[in-house]
């Protein structure tokens, strides 16, 4: 078992589980995460372990990924409302296109 703390930790919301989770996903740094889209990196990971995660997983890599480009540490929560709007917004708009 690995006694080192990934560096990945210091990205603020991020512990050993989602460092974890970044590094299987080829992420080693903060700077790995400038120019990723936290949407793939969610479906990526969903993807190789073959099961749907949580989507609060999503909040926290846009989280990190946001921190990583400069923005101020927020918290993951602040991109659930984001998320959780983005999402009412595209299920209201499908309802319109299919009526």
């Amino acid at each position: 078992m690995r006694n080192e703390k990934s560096p990945l930790q210091a990205i603020p919301n991020v512990g050993p589980s989602i460092a974890r989770d970044l590094e299987r996903l080829g992420i080693g740094e903060v700077r790995d995460l400038e120019h990723r889209d936290p949407d793939q990196l969610y479906e990526e990971l969903c993807f190789r372990d073959g099961a749907r995660h949580d989507p609060c997983v999503r909040d926290v890599f846009a989280a990190a990924v946001a921190y990583a480009r400069g923005e101020p540490a927020r918290p993951w929560w602040h991109f659930s409302r984001a998320r959780k709007e983005r999402a009412r917004r595209g299920s209201r708009s499908r309802a319109t296109r299919r009526g």
